[in-house]
């Protein structure tokens, strides 16, 4: 089991801005294979519990095994972040003393999974954090034109050649050789020739960040916790998002200032009905990045944004 071990990303940092005092509840809304919530338990006070959430199933039963000496501690729950008040109600809990979201992805899910989300082999092309629901990258993939594939693809990829890209994949769809990740890394080297590739990241790694954003819904998940987190928060209560693309940490920081200036994120406006009742700050003016010493320990800690606000 521990060769697959995801290691968390700033966890010193995290774990400076979580509340310290005796019985406080986190969140982990992305509890993964659980290394950021083993963290938490082994660190703050033995009167901490945790309740964690995360969509993947595997991931999920992985993290169970793992805190198993800890089981009266911390209570585990498969569910997307975004609907992080319900499942907090659910659980029992109105409010609560800090949340964590780390929007990365990890190396549990890229090496063991076999659901389509690393191009260094050939998986079917799932993508689907929850296995039970929703349409799988080759469902998208076989059903979206070549413009709207494009956009997609520099939309949530940030891919400067999505056109390029979207014609070589969907060439590939109407030669019926679109059927795996294998085939789709194919695709993507043929849009990309060797001169135009970064020397530092594989030609389809934007693609298939990409893909698994529309696929698992990311960003609107990601409005939905931000539209709605404040209200779980007790005085005092603390929030920390780590992320590692642009569109993310761009839509954490719009909020948070929307928070900070009064109003709910996204709609700031001269209308009082928008005025936020939940006096909120940002503990972080510019985000938290890893150290030298984590990205040379961890090199997928590269990238990294932390961001943490408080409601007072």
């Amino acid at each position: 089991m521990e060769a697959q071990v995801h290691q968390p990303v700033l966890v010193n940092e995290v774990l400076g801005y979580l509340p310290p005092e005796e019985g406080k509840v986190i969140v982990d809304g992305t509890v993964g294979t659980g290394g950021h919530t083993l963290a938490i338990l082994q660190h703050l006070p033995e009167t901490t519990r945790v309740l964690g959430f995360d969509r993947d199933a595997e991931s999920l039963a992985f993290a169970r095994e793992r805190l198993k000496p800890f089981a009266e501690r911390v209570t585990l729950v498969q569910g997307a972040f975004g609907e992080v008040a319900r499942l907090c109600s659910q659980a029992g809990f109105r409010h609560v003393d800090g949340i964590l979201l780390d929007l990365g992805f990890s190396s549990y899910q890229l090496a063991a999974s076999g659901r389509g989300f690393s191009f260094q082999r050939s998986d079917p092309l799932d993508m689907r954090l929850d296995q039970t629901q929703g349409r799988t990258a080759l469902d998208w993939l076989n059903q979206l034109d070549e413009r709207a594939l494009a956009d997609r693809l520099f939309e949530y990829g940030e891919e400067r050649r999505s056109r390029r890209i979207a014609r070589e994949i969907i060439s590939a769809r109407r030669m019926g050789s679109l059927e795996n990740t294998r085939d789709l890394v194919d695709a993507v080297l043929r849009a990309i020739p060797p001169r135009w590739r970064e020397k530092r990241l594989h030609p389809a790694t934007r693609t298939f960040q990409a893909l698994r954003i529309l696929v698992n819904d990311e960003l609107n998940q990601l409005r939905q916790f931000l539209e709605g987190f404040v209200r779980l928060l007790t005085a005092g209560g603390r929030v920390c998002v780590i992320a590692y693309h642009s569109l993310e940490d761009r839509l954490i920081k719009q909020a948070f200032q929307s928070l900070e200036r009064g109003f709910h994120p996204f709609e700031e406006s001269a209308d009082e009905a928008v005025r936020s009742f939940f006096p909120f700050r940002r503990l972080t003016k510019k985000p938290v990045t890893p150290s030298r010493e984590e990205i040379a320990n961890n090199p997928r800690a590269r990238g990294a944004k932390l961001r943490v606000g408080e409601r007072y």
